[in-house]
């Protein structure tokens, strides 16, 4: 499926603005246009509509790659390996679980962003400047000893290779440093808590998945509220709304003005249209 399907192109050339303006212009895809487009591909094997289930998701891939910037690897990078785990989910979504895509494929797009970040990250953090680079290739032969340097011997060090002492401070402890596993082991043996590069880099709040559920949650309470308002009359409506609903709200003085009657009727056409309210919207639940 991959090499039949094209992603937009800024991304290869570089432009990465461009390539998320691009992404997030794309329309989002309603539960039903997913679905219908998720079983055309599996039934009848549409690549078209696997492009488009693959397209409209892309900005949540951005937004997964964003949470992996701290491992200083280039987000480009991170958002196609991230779109590589995107297309794989795609391959094996059944939309008759009942999830959403990115429910499913928020998995797979992070997997292939770890096993890039596994096999990369340590390289690119050990030598990224010239100075680093130097002392990379030349600090173990200068190391007499197994035991850290002296200050005289880091001295020594800096002084024949033209740099700081503290940048020979830092090649020493980076090289010294141990791996450590992306992300937590269940066989660790002991009840100690263990952090993992993979439990704080990516923020919990950044999940996709969530975010759209929380996103369609909002629109499905707003639909309710329409539903349940308009068994209202309109003086009740109007009253409800300028009481709750609008950015700036009317006083009961403001509101009995406006429909030439008391203050303390417009509170009692208030209370019995709360109360209508909440059972309307308790019986369309």
């Amino acid at each position: 499926m991959s090499t039949a399907l094209t992603l937009p192109s800024t991304l290869a050339l570089g432009s990465i603005d461009d390539y998320i303006g691009s992404v997030n212009a794309i329309a989002r895809l309603d539960a039903e246009e997913e679905s219908s487009l998720a079983r055309r591909f599996r039934d009848d094997n549409d690549l078209d509509a696997a492009r488009q289930l693959v397209m409209a998701n892309l900005r949540f891939v951005v937004h997964i790659a964003r949470g992996y910037l701290g491992y200083g690897l280039p987000l480009p990078d991170l958002i196609q390996e991230g779109n590589i785990g995107l297309m794989k989910a795609v391959k094996r979504y059944d939309p008759d679980v009942g999830v959403r895509l990115v429910s499913f494929a928020v998995h797979w797009i992070r997997a292939e962003i770890h096993e890039f970040i596994i096999q990369n990250w340590r390289i690119v953090k050990i030598a990224t400047t010239k100075a680093q680079r130097k002392l990379f290739f030349n600090l173990r032969k200068f190391k007499n000893r197994l035991g850290w340097f002296s200050r005289e011997e880091a001295s020594a060090v800096a002084e024949e290779l033209g740099l700081e002492l503290d940048a020979v401070y830092e090649m020493e402890n980076r090289l010294a440093g141990q791996d450590v596993p992306f992300e937590p082991s269940d066989d660790d043996g002991d009840d100690r808590e263990t952090l993992a590069p993979a439990q704080y880099l990516s923020k919990p709040g950044d999940d996709p998945a969530l975010t759209l559920a929380a996103e369609e949650w909002g629109h499905r309470q707003q639909e309710r509220l329409a539903v349940a308002l308009a068994v209202l009359d309109d003086r009740s409506r109007d009253i409800l709304a300028a009481r709750w609903l609008n950015e700036e709200k009317l006083t009961l003085q403001d509101l009995a003005q406006r429909h030439q009657v008391s203050a303390e009727r417009v509170r009692q056409i208030e209370n019995g249209a709360l109360k209508k309210l909440r059972l309307a919207l308790a019986s369309e639940q």
